[in-house]
């Protein structure tokens, strides 16, 4: 009894991470005007699909995890399973989505406004959902995905309070081909490429600043220190975003497979339990990757968890609200504290300086506010 009971709140918990997380998600790109972009798109649909998973699906689970009891019927049993495999499998393709994207935004910056037309990202919106609806509803529903071609839990022999997703090794192959392995080489492949031409872009910057005795003065080691820090940063954003990806579904969609080559009606309930909700939990994980590693996205959640003011002057910053950070080669929006109540600490933009050596290379100078102090 009592380990149902920690079971339930700590799937209960999770659920509610997923909601409140992608539900501020969706609220920082409504109230931020700078965040109203065409680029969004691709994560506002991230939000919302794992927003709907967390609303759809994961009280259903938790239901059937904590009881083992399936109360609602085959009919809507089969709902439930359809809903779980579509959101799930639109979740990954936006994932896919968000890194062509990224990878575009790299590799071809002039062409990027001419490429990531509205037109685009709808159609490509459009079919994310159309493929996720293919491989969900249509086979379930028409009995494609088990042994026998009947619709499953519908059977003579299928207990009424049970609830089963059976398998076959077509459907198990196409269906993880097609929404997990090959997007998930995708990835790899677009973060692999992105990360070669950062790193490639970074070195011969670097050698310019060496190639000549007065660039590598003291005046340009602050170019060259942010260059480096901001390659790192680039290597552990990465590494982050597709590590949490494989770590959540690759062990699932290997079970599945297994389980489906093997054509298994009963599946293994602790073990599937467990991959399932390990690649439940990449939802929960998805605002924070594809979010609050966004400077925007960091002071949108700000504003609307702390109630910040914006105020336009440097000065007059509070004792312990220290700002820190890289511009990411992001144009400055502007001198501007965000003072918090309570003393909640916000990173925004720092102040910065241009200025050119006798070279006629252009230095950025940061200006870090702390404790109402200026230092450079």
């Amino acid at each position: 009894m009592l380990s149902q009971i920690a079971l339930g709140l700590t799937l209960s918990l999770l659920i509610l991470l997923t909601v409140c997380g992608n539900v501020l998600v969706c609220l920082a790109v409504f109230a931020t005007r700078r965040l109203r972009s065409v680029t969004n798109c691709f994560i506002v649909s991230l939000a919302v699909t794992d927003l709907l998973l967390g609303v759809l699906v994961l009280p259903f689970s938790t239901l059937l995890e904590v009881t083992g009891d399936w109360p609602l019927g085959a009919h809507f049993c089969n709902i439930y399973i359809s809903l779980d495999v579509m959101l799930s499998t639109a979740s990954i393709l936006n994932l896919l989505a968000i890194s062509v994207d990224r990878y575009f935004a790299v590799t071809a910056p002039l062409r990027y406004p001419t490429l990531l037309l509205p037109w685009r990202v709808g159609a490509s919106l459009a079919a994310i959902w159309l493929v996720s609806i293919g491989v969900s509803f249509v086979p379930i529903h028409l009995g494609w995905n088990t042994v026998d071609r009947t619709v499953q839990n519908h059977g003579e022999g299928d207990l009424a309070r049970e609830c089963r997703f059976e398998l076959n090794p077509t459907y198990v192959l196409v269906d993880a081909v097609a929404t997990f392995y090959l997007p998930l080489v995708a990835m790899c492949w677009l973060y692999y490429r992105v990360f070669r031409i950062a790193r490639a872009q970074a070195k011969r910057i670097v050698s310019t600043h060496r190639g000549s005795s007065a660039a590598f003065s003291s005046s340009s080691l602050p170019g060259v220190t942010a260059l480096a820090l901001r390659e790192h940063k680039a290597t552990v954003t990465l590494a982050v975003v597709l590590g949490a990806f494989v770590i959540c579904w690759f062990p699932y969609f290997t079970f599945f497979i297994i389980m489906g080559i093997r054509a298994e009606k009963n599946l293994p309930r602790t073990a599937y339990s467990v991959v399932l909700w390990l690649g439940y939990t990449n939802s929960a994980l998805n605002p924070l990757l594809y979010a609050a590693l966004n400077r925007d996205f960091r002071s949108a959640y700000g504003r609307l968890l702390c109630g910040s003011r914006g105020v336009k002057t440097p000065t007059g910053t509070p004792p312990g609200a220290v700002e820190v950070g890289l511009m990411d080669g992001h144009t400055p929006s502007g001198n501007r504290v965000e003072l918090t109540p309570d003393g909640c600490l916000m990173l925004q933009d720092m102040n910065t300086r241009r200025s050119e050596d006798s070279n006629g290379i252009t230095v950025t100078m940061i200006t870090v506010l702390s404790n109402g102090h200026n230092s450079s």
